[in-house]
């Protein structure tokens, strides 16, 4: 939810943009149709006795341009109340996430440029959309290495590099420029990403690495790992990262008992999640947005897959510090939609 906290101006700047490309891309008659995608959702944090409430609505829009070249975007806007000393505070929050362009060179290659999610671990680009994540805030250590808010302004070179019936490797390789404009903030700064994938296991492990290149130089390296079982419905998902001033990891498991049913049975629809995460400080300074002591939290949340793509979460969370330890409930209920902005041409 951090990532699309930017600027309201932002946003209507870059849905003018979004606006001009789809009417570009209306007079081009071409044969691939544009998809809106996105959620629309109702959550609630209540941390030491103290609850928000956060009415949240996230699209998403794909607009292909031919055979080679596609415009995308995802941006958000929320509303915020929090506890004050005489009721609720109110915010307003608009923004673009992100809005880049992808020209599919050849099926090694994708040439990216825009304002992007940086491709360091796996939660930023896979898991931050509110409709697919587990529970509704970021681990801990997810600002490890996604310098600016985890988006880039520049371009990515990234594909599936080699491609077997066994085993595949797949990179994406980030440069950002350092830009202090409002509407596209972001630090300079490079890195990588490289994973294995074994489509027999349904295995997947990777590594990562960063360079923030602007005021104090500092070096991110981490590693991730997926796994999911063929007939049962478990997945885990795993994250580990290194910067100068901290480290950490989170994993999370989940599944779906449908061994008493199919998915959409009343006992296939139930997914009881588990998520485990610490953070470990190497110094006081204060570059990253880690908690300033070592903190442990474990997460468990039981979450509902309704009909028509939607999702009911909630989650309890104890978090422990030296500072103090918190218990942490949390609720929500996501709505994924997902529709063309025109029917297709008939081929």
């Amino acid at each position: 939810m951090r990532s699309i906290l930017l600027s309201a101006s932002r946003l209507a700047g870059s849905l003018l943009l979004l606006s001009a490309t789809l009417s570009a891309w209306t007079n081009a008659k071409a044969q691939d149709t544009p998809l809106i995608s996105g959620s629309a959702g109702f959550v609630t944090n209540t941390t030491g006795g103290d609850t928000s409430y956060i009415p949240v609505f996230a699209p998403l829009a794909a607009l292909p341009l031919g055979q080679h070249l596609m415009v995308e975007s995802r941006g958000g806007v929320l509303e915020l109340f929090t506890p004050a000393a005489s009721g609720y505070n109110h915010s307003h929050y608009a923004a673009l996430t992100y809005l880049q362009g992808n020209y599919f060179a050849t099926s090694h290659l994708t040439v990216v440029a825009g304002s992007y999610l940086l491709p360091f671990g796996t939660y930023n680009e896979r898991l931050t959309p509110t409709w697919i994540g587990n529970f509704q805030d970021e681990p801990l250590m997810e600002s490890l290495g996604l310098m600016s808010g985890g988006i880039g302004l520049g371009g990515q070179l990234r594909g599936p590099l080699v491609s077997r019936p066994r085993y595949s490797f797949d990179y994406a390789a980030w440069y950002s420029a350092r830009s202090a404009n409002s509407q596209f903030k972001a630090d300079r700064s490079s890195g990588g990403r490289g994973s294995f994938y074994f489509p027999q296991q349904r295995l997947e492990v990777g590594a990562s690495f960063g360079r923030l290149m602007q005021g104090t130089h500092e070096n991110f390296a981490g590693a991730h790992l997926w796994w999911q079982t063929k007939e049962a419905g478990f997945r885990f998902r795993s994250e580990v990262a290194r910067g100068q001033h901290a480290y950490g990891y989170w994993f999370e498991a989940d599944g779906r008992p449908f061994a008493f049913g199919k998915l959409d049975s009343f006992a296939g629809r139930i997914e009881p999640v588990f998520r485990m995460q610490q953070t470990f400080r190497i110094d006081n300074v204060a570059s990253d947005s880690l908690p300033s002591v070592n903190t442990q939290r474990a997460d468990f949340g039981l979450d509902y897959n309704l009909p028509h793509n939607t999702r009911i979460l909630t989650s309890y969370s104890r978090q422990f510090a030296s500072t103090g330890n918190v218990n942490i409930w949390e609720t929500g209920i996501v709505y994924r939609f997902l529709f063309p902005v025109w029917k297709g041409h008939k081929q």
